[in-house]
């Protein structure tokens, strides 16, 4: 094992042992993480969407900021603006929260458009653009935004553009009674202790240290080695071609789909199998390392039609059908 991945190992377990029963988000924020990309998680209030991000950023020799979205928020408070100065007689550009390596986007959907608009051009094309002038954005840009799917009052609906540039839409669920019980204990210890007394911390700060900016991409750059075989490609393509074209693989999805995934989507999913597999160990690609991620991956970028909505489909529902319908190489 490569050093830069007993880091990344360690840095799993110790979000492990701070965000209980959510070893699935964990794995999934550290996939984002290494595979470039943005991340939504969508969940109850209480669910430790802020905190598994905040703990993340404190792990990682980086920037962070967080950003809570309102609906009178305006672009300039995100990307920052130009500032007069008097004394020389021209304008001076102050950098906003947007300009970090890892930034929360606490509740995205209380945004207004004007804002959405600002963040999808940092998020797409790592820049802002502020008065006629283009700023780039720091080489380890991460954008983790939440969302609450239970107040919709002063909400808006991410536009799709918007939602194809997250790598990953995260659902997180409640957790179980044995889990309760753990988050009990951890909060009182977390109480009486500060967080260099946390033994978990200790280790993971004594054998590790934070994981720097280049660590990440030295990370990055193992998982481009990766083998996928050609039949496995395939399979991964026709996943892909299946939410465009349903009808050839399962009749009873006629009609289903508005409009399938498109190509970043296959990129997206080649990728986060790739670290999949990276992060269980193994130097190849199994169906089983594109079917941990296809979720979090397409239920963004399927958009269903009227009727399917009508009677109640999911995307997660028209996915399950593709994963059935569509033959393991």
């Amino acid at each position: 094992m490569s050093e830069v991945k007993e880091k990344v190992i360690a840095l799993q377990k110790y979000l492990d042992s701070q965000i209980i029963g959510q070893k699935e988000l964990v794995k999934k924020l550290i996939i984002t993480l290494l595979a470039d990309g943005h991340a939504l998680l969508e969940g109850a209030p209480g669910l430790a969407k802020t905190k598994a991000i905040k703990t993340l950023s404190e792990c990682v020799k980086a920037s962070f900021n967080r950003i809570q979205f309102t609906p009178d928020l305006l672009p300039s408070d995100i990307t920052g603006s130009d500032i007069y100065i008097a004394q020389r007689c021209e304008f001076d550009f102050r950098e906003g929260p947007i300009f970090a390596n890892m930034v929360l986007a606490d509740e995205i959907n209380r945004a207004p458009a004007k804002v959405q608009s600002a963040l999808l051009e940092a998020m797409a094309e790592r820049q802002v653009s502020v008065g006629g002038k283009q700023y780039k954005l720091p080489n380890l840009f991460m954008v983790l935004a939440t969302q609450n799917p239970i107040e919709q009052e002063g909400t808006y609906n991410l536009p799709e553009a918007q939602l194809d540039r997250f790598l990953m839409y995260i659902k997180i669920g409640q957790p179980s009674a044995e889990t309760e019980r753990k988050i009990l204990k951890l909060v009182r210890q977390e109480a009486l202790c500060t967080k260099e007394q946390n033994e978990n911390w200790k280790e993971f700060s004594q054998t590790v240290g934070k994981i720097s900016v280049e660590d990440i991409l030295k990370a990055r750059r193992e998982v481009l080695s990766m083998h996928v075989s050609e039949q496995l490609e395939e399979y991964l393509v026709q996943l892909i071609i299946a939410t465009r074209q349903p009808e050839k693989y399962d009749s009873s999805l006629k009609g289903n789909i508005l409009f399938g995934a498109s190509p970043r989507a296959t990129i997206a999913l080649d990728k986060c199998a790739k670290i999949n597999a990276w992060l269980e160990g193994r130097d190849f690609v199994t169906p089983d390392d594109i079917h941990a991620v296809i979720y979090d991956v397409l239920r963004h970028r399927i958009i269903l039609s009227f009727e399917a909505q009508a009677e109640g489909i999911t995307a997660d529902d028209i996915i399950t059908s593709i994963l059935k319908s569509v033959p393991l190489p």
